[in-house]
């Protein structure tokens, strides 16, 4: 990585660029700095159209003024956050803003301003940084000029693109300063906006503005179910270039398998949804395995939880638990059938009307049931259930809902979500799974270190589910037989 041309006076660096001028840069002459200035094309893209989900944006923004009429509302994207030094994580647009906008561009700013009469409405505006400025230098004297980190949108293209107006991010301080009125943000991504609003802002009434954006995302539109289906198609293919390699896996490490996936995730999409959890072994056992540095051994179960995110940042979600060798042992094999049917349960639970908790009973029933039976804990089932007994080995939750969030919806009420209802139109997983830690001296010896969940995702349609996820194969046969098919 090149390091960016900086002044030789360390107290020159601290000035804004808009105040500098070439004769305070020793090294930089009035010649080199007259040349900048000039000899450059123009590079306006004109004709722009606008991007696929301007329409759908545009009628969130509508129902997010209809429910907070009269109150200026700010929704920011967020700014870079530093990994190390001088160098910057990957920058992820806050989720609130991506789905009022369809931008991800950092630093940016949704502002909703309240109209003299509140019934009608609000003036949208995104606030963003212009071009940069070559007259004093920002492009190229600047680390984050676009000689450095390449060229942005200009604001008019910007507004062609998303179809609400632009203005300059620098201007919006100001205008929040001297605001007036109720005025709600949405906050943790941008420390400056929130402290420009200090004293006209509550938690209290941020968090119900934050609340509202949740549960509005729960049920979805069809652009965001075509996207949707767009990541998981990725993820199944992700999911077929991991079997390919699994005997380059076993000379390696699970970070083989990990960076697999996300060559996968990075060609067709924008990265990975989430950290992919690719356990191999006792690891599978561990919830969150992120670390992926274990090894991957013939004759041991592979837990594969990854999901590629698409370029529109919607995730799929997706686990399968695979026989490393291509052959599940007969006990693997049991425990594995077991979770299988317990997910066909959960699946069958899946329909409009139904309980958001229905599934995840339905799941967990089946696999108490198993766990009476194998004799690993004292029934009736009925009693395991109310005590919850079951939960040593099944551990969390069935599912959660799906989209620009992993665990999306996640700030929704709980009467809306866990306590809710299932519509047409949301989109959530169905992953029971089976956990016997290797450390576990309640089960026999043979069962510990074994972990299997399969997890997929589900529309909730008109008339039941439609599985997004179902060109990848469940049963424990059509498992064997689809790697056997990759690995000849």
């Amino acid at each position: 990585m090149t390091d960016e041309l900086t002044p030789e006076t360390p107290a020159e660096e601290e000035q804004p660029i808009k105040q500098r001028k070439n004769g305070l840069y020793p090294g930089v002459s009035d010649e080199l700095a007259a040349n900048m200035k000039s000899g450059w094309a123009d590079t306006e893209l004109r004709e722009l159209e606008p991007i696929e989900q301007a329409p759908n944006a545009a009628r969130r923004r509508a129902a997010l003024s209809a429910r907070f009429p009269g109150e200026r509302l700010v929704i920011p994207a967020g700014n870079l956050k530093t990994r190390s030094n001088d160098t910057e994580y990957s920058f992820r647009a806050s989720t609130e803003y991506v789905y009022l906008t369809g931008d991800q561009t950092d630093d940016s700013v949704l502002v909703l301003e309240p109209r003299a009469d509140a019934a009608d409405g609000h003036e949208e505006t995104i606030y963003r940084l212009p071009r940069s400025n070559r007259e004093n230098g920002e492009f190229w004297l600047n680390g984050m000029g676009e000689l450095w980190v390449g060229r942005r949108h200009s604001l008019a293209e910007s507004e062609a693109l998303l179809g609400v107006p632009c203005k300059d991010i620098r201007e919006l301080a100001d205008v929040l300063k001297e605001a007036t009125g109720p005025v709600r943000v949405v906050r943790g991504h941008d420390a400056g906006i929130e402290t420009a609003l200090t004293d006209k802002i509550t938690a209290e009434r941020d968090e119900e503005l934050r609340v509202f954006l949740s549960e509005a995302r729960a049920v979805k539109d069809a652009f965001e179910i075509g996207e949707l289906q767009k990541a998981v198609d990725s993820t199944v293919r992700g999911f077929e270039d991991v079997v390919k390699v699994l005997d380059k896996a076993e000379a390696t490490s699970e970070r083989y398998i990990e960076g697999t996936f996300f060559l996968r995730a990075r060609v067709e999409g924008n990265d990975v949804g989430y950290g992919s959890i690719c356990a191999a072994g006792p690891h599978a056992t561990t919830l969150h395995w992120v670390r992926n540095n274990g090894q991957v051994r013939s004759g041991d179960l592979l837990l594969l939880d990854a999901g590629v995110e698409t370029n529109t940042l919607y995730t799929a979600d997706v686990t399968r638990t695979l026989p490393i060798n291509g052959r599940y042992s007969d006990l693997q094999r049991k425990i594995y059938d077991a979770v299988y049917e317990a997910q066909e349960a959960g699946i069958a639970a899946v329909k409009p009307g139904a309980a958001f908790r229905d599934f995840h009973d339905a799941s967990q029933r089946v696999l108490t049931e198993k766990l009476v039976e194998w004799g690993l804990v004292e029934g009736p089932v009925e009693r395991v259930l109310e005590l919850g007994l079951q939960r040593r080995w099944t551990l969390h939750g069935t599912g959660h809902m799906l989209g620009l969030d992993v665990h999306d919806c996640a700030a929704a009420r709980t009467e809306a979500y866990v306590n809710g209802t299932l519509e047409p139109g949301m989109v959530l997983t169905v992953e029971p799974g089976l956990y016997f830690q290797a450390d576990d001296l309640t089960v026999p010896e043979e069962y510990r270190g074994i972990g299997v969940r399969i997890e997929d995702d589900l529309l909730v349609t008109e008339d039941g589910n439609r599985n997004l996820s179902a060109a990848l194969p469940r049963r424990s046969d059509e498992v064997e037989a689809w790697m056997a098919g990759l690995t000849k």
